[in-house]
């Protein structure tokens, strides 16, 4: 069997498999109301039933002011869990492990749909007030945020825990928290958006305490059996910007609050940042913080041939490969890669077995 096809034990949970659903913004919810709709119980549903070892719900905001647009996803309240309970169970039913991100959009919250796009939101026009660890802009036509007090940031460390919580009683089985792509946690940790002179800002230990902090509340909130991942930017690609040596060091401390694996991405954070993407560009940081941490890492971006996930694997660069934009392409990806890699199509549902070239009696 292929190593892509192997399952992993991590903690208590073992996830039949090594290719994961990378969380991906729908933009889907009703505005105001943060909850799942049809559209995520099938987009959802779509690729566990497709093979998926992993599906992990999109970016979840643990408050209001944390959404990037109104039609975000939101777990800052018990009234929210029925709907995230339908998709746990949609994607558990299949036997794909169910999975979600929690997430806050900092400076980068209060923004129209990217179709639409993804201009700035005044209060007027239906945005909000944002916050950050200082009053910086990500760019010059977006928002200022407000910098956040030592009590503001208590309570949205609270709330991670409380999103965290609710999580584990709707049935999602593995949390990943969201401190890449230029949203809060990554603002903090990078010393062109965190500009505090206070025990939030300065030396990397002091930037790095708001992702242990919530690490840490989350850890003690969730079942010691469950597993708890943290995507990360490993670089932003910009000059005395957050780079890969911090990024290892973070990991380390990571490690020691319990995160069982680094979800490997990369950038977000400033709108100059330079970036010149190739198919499986990030491999090289999921590869490193796995050799110097010995740390599980995944490995994401422009991954979408299966013999490159395998390889990836084989060559012992990551431990689980995400894929975002192929499995939007394709929800069975996975059972084609099992075909091409292992001759296997005995995981194709039995409903779709004739698309499979699979015999039946039925005519």
């Amino acid at each position: 069997m292929s190593q892509l096809f192997t399952p992993i034990t991590i903690r208590g949970e073992t996830i039949p498999n090594r290719v994961w659903v990378s969380p991906m913004c729908q933009y889907s919810s009703d505005t105001e109301d943060g909850r799942c709709r049809p559209w995520h119980l099938i987009h959802y549903g779509s690729r566990a039933q497709g093979g998926a070892g992993l599906v992990m719900v999109e970016a979840t905001s643990v408050q209001p002011e944390g959404r990037i647009t109104p039609w975000d996803l939101g777990f800052w309240s018990d009234d929210q869990s029925g709907s995230f309970e339908q998709v746990a169970e949609a994607i558990d039913r299949t036997g794909s492990t169910p999975a979600i991100q929690l997430a806050h959009a900092g400076r980068k919250a209060s923004h129209t749909k990217p179709w639409e796009g993804s201009d700035f939101l005044e209060i007027g026009d239906g945005g909000w007030e944002i916050i950050g660890p200082s009053p910086v802009k990500f760019q010059d036509d977006w928002g200022t945020p407000n910098e956040l007090t030592i009590e503001d940031i208590d309570a949205v460390v609270a709330d991670f825990a409380s999103a965290a919580r609710r999580s584990v009683d709707v049935g999602m089985r593995a949390i990943e928290l969201h401190m890449a792509h230029g949203y809060l946690g990554c603002e903090f940790l990078s010393p062109l958006s965190n500009l505090r002179q206070d025990e939030f800002g300065g030396s990397l230990r002091n930037r790095s305490r708001f992702a242990l902090q919530a690490v840490r509340a989350v850890r003690k909130t969730i079942p010691e059996s469950m597993p708890l991942f943290v995507r990360v930017s490993a670089t932003e690609y910009m000059d005395d910007g957050w780079n890969i040596d911090e990024c290892v060091q973070l990991c380390q401390w990571l490690k020691g609050e319990g995160v069982d694996l680094i979800d490997c991405s990369s950038g977000g954070n400033s709108v100059d940042q330079n970036l010149e993407p190739y198919p499986g560009y990030q491999v090289q940081f999921s590869s490193r913080i796995r050799n110097d941490t010995h740390m599980l890492t995944g490995a994401v971006g422009l991954i979408t041939e299966p013999l490159q996930a395998e390889k990836i694997l084989a060559d012992e660069e990551a431990d689980v490969v995400l894929l975002a934009r192929e499995l939007l392409r394709d929800p069975y990806w996975p059972l084609h890669a099992r075909e091409v890699l292992d001759d296997d199509t005995s995981t194709w549902p039995d409903q779709y077995a004739r698309a499979a070239g699979i015999p039946s009696i039925a005519r």
